[in-house]
């Protein structure tokens, strides 16, 4: 993370040397990962060194528009998937990363913590001012509908965008046709777009 003006879009790039991804914070704050082993070592990589190797990622005309200054927070971001099912166990409901957690290429944690408080404030107010429980005895159904979709998405996204260890020359050729046909189909597009935007509650 950098206090530098991010890339006016979100922007992800699939590398033979591993994922690229430019977001955004504020106006003055900007996100960006580079794929690495889950055993980097930080110190290993200077501000320097990961700005170069971020625009090399990228496009030139990408790369060219990253505005570059001292980093402010960095840490290895685990690519690991988890939910919890059923998100109630008796009086305990779960919400946001105790019931379930994506990796960060989808960019859907916050957004799941908020659909799960969404459900969760819908019934408890329910409960409290009707004694209705019908919302209570639902809200982990509804609740993994959504985080299901989320976990598919990012699941999907990782896979399509990074490069792994054991990865085969079959798996990186489906990946890069796959990709060719995202990038060559408007319904592809629209389909990745509505999961990406979000369902509505």
């Amino acid at each position: 993370m950098s206090e530098t003006p991010p890339i006016e879009d979100i922007i992800y790039a699939q590398h033979e040397r591993g994922f690229a991804l430019a977001s955004q914070r504020s106006p003055m704050l900007s996100r960006y990962y580079i794929q690495c082993p889950s055993d980097t070592n930080l110190a290993d990589w200077p501000d320097n060194r990961f700005w170069s190797e971020l625009k090399a990622r990228f496009p030139k005309s990408i790369a060219d528009m990253i505005v570059t200054g001292p980093s402010i927070e960095k840490s290895i971001a685990p690519l690991r998937s988890f939910v919890a099912e059923p998100m109630r166990y008796g009086q305990l409901f779960l919400a946001g990363d105790a019931a379930h957690i994506v990796p960060p290429t989808g960019a859907k944690g916050l957004n799941l913590a908020v659909s799960d408080v969404f459900y969760l404030h819908r019934a408890l107010e329910a409960f409290y001012k009707c004694k209705a429980t019908e919302h209570l005895d639902s809200y982990s159904k509804v609740a993994l509908h959504r985080v299901w979709s989320a976990e598919r998405l990012s699941w999907w996204l990782t896979k399509l965008l990074h490069i792994f260890p054991d990865q085969q020359g079959f798996d990186t050729r489906i990946n890069q046709n796959d990709f060719d046909h995202l990038c060559s189909s408007e319904k592809a597009q629209a389909a990745l777009a509505e999961q990406y935007v979000g369902l509505p509650f």
